[in-house]
């Protein structure tokens, strides 16, 4: 399991509702949340195999941005 922590520019729920349909179509991301109270509004995404550019495409796709700030292994280690 790991896990990928990207910066966004999703500023509220209504940009999370547009968001969230492209992130639930990638298939190796088991678990996201978006914390839009955040400053950098940070995406956390959990999985297995996940494939960091294929989670930014979902975002590109819904017309908002994502950059990976963290990757954290099993037992929260950095990669």
């Amino acid at each position: 399991m790991e896990i990928i922590k990207f910066k966004t520019n999703v500023e509220d729920q209504e940009a999370l509702s547009k968001v969230a349909p492209y992130l639930n179509q990638v298939e190796e991301i088991s678990k996201w949340n978006l914390d839009t109270g955040s400053a950098d509004k940070v995406l956390s995404v959990s999985g297995t195999e996940l494939n960091p550019q294929a989670i930014e495409n979902a975002m590109k796709q819904a017309g908002y941005k994502a950059e990976i700030l963290r990757v954290m292994g099993i037992g929260g280690r950095d990669l």
